[in-house]
C-alpha cells in the first residue's frame, strides 16, 4: 500500500474511533459557569460513589483567583473515573487533574459536588513559558464539532493567563449589559400593557375614580 493510501487509511480508522462533542463556545462556558477558578491541585482521591457504581476522583484545588463566583480559598472538584484497588474505570471527555499542576476550571455545581462544566471543555492547563503563564485548552479524545454548521471545529489557541482573564470579564459585562437591557424592555413591556388597559378601560378607570371620591366625601362628612 502506497504511503498516501496508508495515511488515508490511518485517518478514516481514527475518525471512525474518535467520540464526536459539540463545540461549546467560549461565552456560552462563562454565561453557564457557576464560578470560574484559578488554582492548584494540592490533593487528590479516589472512591466509589455511595451506590459503589462509579469510581469518582476528587481533586482539592487551592484558589488563587476567583474570575466568577464568589471568592473562595478551595475548592473540591469531583469527577467520573479513576482507580479504586485496582479496578479501573475511565470516562471519554473527562478532564484529569494532576497534584501540582495549576488549571483555570470552569465550575457546574452538582448534587455530587462541584465538577467540570461540560467537561474538559471547562479545564485548561496553566503553564509558565519563558516568564509568562500560559492558558491552553485541555487536551481532549473528542472531535469537537459546530453543530449550527456541521463541521469539525480547531480546539481553542493558548493565550496568555492576562488575556484569557480578559476574555472572562468582557463577557461577564457584556452579559451584566445584557441582563440590563432585558429587564428594561420588561419593565417597558409592562408599562405599555397597563397603558393599553387603561386606554381600552376608561369608563370603567372613570367611574371607579369617582367611587373613589363618592367614599372619601361620605368618609369626611361622618368625621
Amino acid at each position: 500500500m502506497k504511503a498516501p493510501a496508508l495515511a488515508l487509511t490511518l485517518l478514516i480508522a481514527t475518525q471512525a474511533s474518535a467520540t464526536i462533542s459539540r463545540a461549546i463556545p467560549f461565552n456560552d462556558k462563562v454565561d453557564n459557569a457557576a464560578s470560574i477558578i484559578l488554582g492548584k491541585v494540592t490533593d487528590q482521591s479516589t472512591r466509589w460513589d455511595a451506590a459503589h457504581k462509579w469510581i469518582l476522583t476528587y481533586s482539592t484545588f487551592r484558589i488563587e483567583k476567583s474570575m466568577k463566583g464568589q471568592p473562595a480559598q478551595e475548592i473540591t472538584i469531583v469527577t467520573p473515573g479513576g482507580v479504586v484497588n485496582g479496578i479501573h474505570q475511565e470516562t471519554i471527555g473527562v478532564p484529569k487533574f494532576g497534584v501540582g499542576d495549576d488549571h483555570v476550571v470552569f465550575v457546574r455545581n452538582t448534587r455530587s459536588g462541584p465538577t467540570v462544566l461540560y467537561f474538559d471543555q471547562g479545564d485548561y492547563a496553566v503553564e509558565s513559558v519563558r516568564g509568562e503563564r500560559i492558558v491552553r485548552p485541555a487536551v481532549s479524545n473528542a472531535v469537537m464539532v459546530d453543530t449550527q454548521r456541521g463541521m469539525a471545529v480547531a480546539p481553542e489557541s493558548p493565550s496568555t493567563l492576562r488575556e484569557f482573564e480578559e476574555r472572562v470579564e468582557t463577557r461577564m459585562r457584556a452579559k451584566r449589559e445584557i441582563e440590563k437591557m432585558q429587564i428594561l424592555e420588561q419593565q417597558r413591556r409592562a408599562e405599555s400593557s397597563l397603558v393599553r388597559i387603561l386606554e381600552r378601560n376608561k369608563l370603567l378607570v372613570a367611574l371607579a375614580l369617582i367611587g373613589a371620591v363618592l367614599a372619601t366625601i361620605q368618609l369626611v362628612k361622618r368625621w
